[in-house]
């Protein structure tokens, strides 16, 4: 079982819950995050100059079996993709053990 940490665009949410769903990730957790990127230099929008320190994005984190791990990094890496700085980053880690509560299954079972 792996777990799976992609920052992304909020603009791209919507289009990464959609190719997740179509690769068969039907659940995961996400919230606004604000992070510190690269890019030094502001913006200009109407002559008004914003910082980009500060970038607004989407954190989403599931927990797969190993079978939808490629299938479901290729699904985001898709989606979330502008060619710009600050597409995102994806992380992965190894998950020991997985319980579903309400019926005590424990390994890739509870997961489904």
């Amino acid at each position: 079982m792996k777990k799976v940490e992609a920052i992304i665009r909020k603009s791209k949410y919507s289009s990464v819950k959609k190719a997740l769903h179509e690769v068969g990730i039907t659940f995961f957790s996400y919230w606004d995050v604000s992070g510190i990127g690269n890019e030094k230099v502001g913006h200009v929008y109407r002559g008004i100059s914003y910082s980009t320190s500060d970038i607004q994005r989407r954190h989403i984190q599931y927990v797969c079996n190993d079978e939808f791990l490629e299938p479901s990094i290729q699904a985001i890496l898709e989606s979330a993709y502008t060619g710009d700085v600050g597409d995102g980053k994806i992380f992965v880690s190894e998950i020991i053990e997985a319980y579903r509560i309400r019926t005590k299954e424990k390994g890739g079972i509870s997961l489904k």
